[in-house]
C-alpha cells in the first residue's frame, strides 16, 4: 500500500523535471540567437542630464558709441577745451569755431523776418483814411489835368507865353547892347599914351645900363632890373590895348538870351496849337493809374499777394533757423559721455572735416569674426562666455546682441566672418576699448535629456546608422539608437535607450566619429 501511494508523486516530479529540461533548451538557444558573452571593456551607463554644443570665434572689445565729428563747414578754431584721454559729458564743448560771421547772419536773417513779418500784416490791415484821402486827391488832380488838355490853352496862358517872348526878346537886345559897348570901348588915345610910356621905359632902361656898366654897384644894378620890369609892364600894357576888348562874356550873355528866345517863341506855338494826342494819351494814362491805385486802396491785398507775402516770411524764418543752425554747429560738443580719443585740431588752425572723436566706454560690447562655416548656427539672443586675453582665466557672462547683415573679407585670402556683437555681463575688470576676446558661443541647449558618453557609441557609416553595445547580465545586445544633439563628451540619445541602461565600450567594437550634421555641431540629426 505504502509502495502505491508514492508511485504517482515520482511520476509528476519526473514530468515536471523533463519541461524545465525543454525550457532551459529553449532559452538557452534564444539567448545564443541575441546575446554573446560579455567582453572586457569599460562600462559606461545612459543617464538624464544637460547638453550645450558650443562654437568659438575671438574678437575685440569695443564701444558700443563712438563718434567722429566734423567741422561742417571750414573754419577758424577759436578753442580746443580737450585732450586725449579726458572724460567728457554729453553737451560739453569739444571744439569752438569762430561765429563772429555767423553771428551776423542771425541778425540779417532776424531782420529780413521782422519786416516781411510788417508787410504781410500790412497787407492784412484795411487801408488807412489818409492813404484814401491822398489816392482819391491823387485820382482829382489826374482828371482836372486831363480836363486841362483837351480844353487847351485860355486867354491868360496865351498871354502869358505872349509876355515871355517879349521879355526874352528885350534880354536879348540888352546883350547886343552890352557887347557893341564893350567892343569900342577902348579909343586911340589910349594906345598913343600907352606907346609913350612904353618909349619913357625903354630910356630909362638905357640909362640904368649905362650906370651900371659905368659903376656896377648893387644899388645900381637894383635900379637896371626894376627898369627892366618897367619896360616889361608897359609892352604887356600896350599889347593888351592892340588886341582890343575881352568881350567873351558878353556874347556867351547874346547867345543864351537867344536861346530863351527861340524857348519862348516854340512854347508860345506849341500853346496856340493847342493838346496834341500824345499829350492827351498821357494824361488819360495818368488818370487811370491814380484811379487804379485807389481801387486797389479800396479793395485791400488779394489772395495771391497775401499768399506771396506769407511765403516771403516762412522763406524768411528758414534762413534764420539755418543761420541759427549754423551758429550752433559751430560750437562742436559731445553728443554723449565718453573719453576723447583723438583731438585733430588745435587753436588757430583751420577746421575741415573730422576734428574730435570719442567713444563711450560706459556701454561696451564685444565683436567677434565669425567664420561662415559656423554663423549659420548662431542666432540673436544665444547665450555665450567671453574670455579676455588680459584676463584669461576669468569667465564672463555674455549673449549674441546682434549679427551684421553683409560679410567681411580679408585681403589676399578667402576667408568670409561676419561680425558677430556680444553683451557684456557684470565685471569688475577694467575693460579697455580694443582688447582682445575670445568666445564660446553655445548655438544650442537641452536640459534633461538622456546622455551617453561619445565613446560609447559605434557607427556604421555605409548604412549611416548607430549603435550601443547595451549590457544585459553577463552578456551584451546591439542597439539601434537615434542620437540628437553633441558635444565634446556626451550625444543626447533620442530613442532605443532608457536611463540607467549600462553600455560596453570596447576596444575592438568601431567608436562613433562624427561629423557635420544639422543636429548641432557634429551631429548627424535633428532632434
Amino acid at each position: 500500500m505504502h509502495k502505491n501511494k508514492n508511485k504517482p508523486l515520482a511520476w509528476f516530479g519526473g514530468v515536471l523535471l523533463v519541461v524545465a529540461l525543454i525550457a532551459a533548451f529553449v532559452i538557452t538557444r534564444n539567448r545564443s540567437q541575441a546575446q554573446t558573452t560579455t567582453p572586457a571593456g569599460e562600462v559606461v551607463t545612459a543617464f538624464i542630464g544637460d547638453l550645450s554644443a558650443e562654437a568659438t570665434a575671438s574678437g575685440a572689445v569695443q564701444a558700443k558709441r563712438h563718434a567722429s565729428l566734423a567741422a561742417q563747414t571750414p573754419g577758424l578754431v577759436t578753442a580746443v577745451p580737450v585732450h586725449v584721454g579726458d572724460m567728457v559729458q554729453a553737451g560739453d564743448l569739444l571744439v569752438q569755431l569762430d561765429d563772429n560771421e555767423l553771428a551776423l547772419n542771425i541778425a540779417n536773417a532776424a531782420q529780413t523776418v521782422r519786416l516781411r513779418q510788417a508787410n504781410l500784416d500790412n497787407l492784412r490791415q484795411p487801408a488807412h483814411k489818409a492813404d484814401i484821402a491822398a489816392a482819391e486827391a491823387a485820382v482829382a488832380s489826374a482828371q482836372a489835368n486831363l480836363d486841362d488838355v483837351i480844353a487847351g490853352p485860355t486867354a491868360t496862358e496865351i498871354a502869358i507865353g505872349e509876355a515871355g517872348v517879349r521879355t526874352s526878346q528885350a534880354s536879348l537886345y540888352a546883350s547886343f547892347a552890352e557887347l557893341a559897348r564893350v567892343q569900342s570901348s577902348i579909343a586911340a588915345s589910349q594906345i598913343t599914351a600907352a606907346q609913350a610910356a612904353l618909349l619913357a621905359a625903354q630910356a630909362t632902361l638905357d640909362n640904368a645900363r649905362e650906370v651900371n656898366e659905368d659903376g656896377p654897384t648893387a644899388a645900381n644894378h637894383q635900379a637896371m632890373l626894376e627898369a627892366e620890369q618897367s619896360v616889361a609892364n608897359a609892352q604887356a600894357q600896350l599889347d593888351d590895348l592892340l588886341a582890343g576888348p575881352n568881350a567873351n562874356a558878353e556874347q556867351s550873355s547874346v547867345a543864351a538870351a537867344n536861346a530863351r528866345v527861340d524857348g519862348s517863341e516854340a512854347d508860345l506855338n506849341k500853346l496856340l496849337v493847342g493838346p496834341t494826342e500824345t499829350e492827351i494819351i498821357s494824361a488819360q494814362l495818368q488818370l487811370a493809374q491814380a484811379q487804379a491805385s485807389l481801387a486797389a486802396l479800396l479793395a485791400g491785398a488779394s489772395e495771391t499777394d497775401i499768399a506771396t507775402a506769407t511765403a516771403e516770411v516762412e522763406q524768411a524764418r528758414l534762413s534764420l533757423a539755418d543761420a541759427e543752425e549754423a551758429l550752433t554747429k559751430a560750437a562742436i560738443t559731445a553728443p554723449f559721455a565718453g573719453i576723447v580719443t583723438a583731438v585733430h585740431v588745435s587753436e588757430g588752425e583751420i577746421a575741415s572735416g573730422i576734428v574730435v572723436e570719442l567713444v563711450d566706454t560706459t556701454n561696451l560690447e564685444v565683436v567677434l569674426q565669425v567664420d561662415e562655416i559656423d554663423i549659420g548656427t548662431v542666432i540673436a539672443g544665444q547665450q555665450a562666455v567671453i574670455a579676455l586675453e588680459t584676463w584669461p582665466d576669468v569667465a564672463i557672462n555674455s549673449g549674441v546682441a546682434a549679427i551684421a547683415p553683409g560679410a567681411q573679407t580679408s585681403i589676399g585670402t578667402t576667408l568670409v566672418t561676419y561680425d558677430v556683437h556680444l553683451t557684456l555681463g557684470a565685471t569688475d575688470l577694467p575693460m579697455r576699448v580694443g582688447m582682445t576676446a575670445n568666445a564660446n558661443l553655445i548655438t544650442a541647449q537641452k536640459e534633461d535629456v538622456l546622455l551617453v558618453p561619445n565613446r560609447a557609441i559605434n557607427v556604421d557609416r555605409s548604412a549611416g546608422t548607430y549603435s550601443v553595445n547595451r549590457i544585459i547580465g553577463e552578456t551584451t545586445e546591439v542597439v539601434e539608437v537615434a542620437i540628437g544633439l553633441r558635444d565634446g563628451q556626451h550625444t543626447q540619445i533620442l530613442h532605443g535607450l532608457n536611463a540607467g541602461d549600462e553600455l560596453l565600450v570596447t576596444n575592438g567594437v568601431p567608436v562613433q566619429n562624427f561629423g557635420p550634421g544639422p543636429g548641432g555641431n557634429n551631429s548627424p540629426f535633428g532632434d
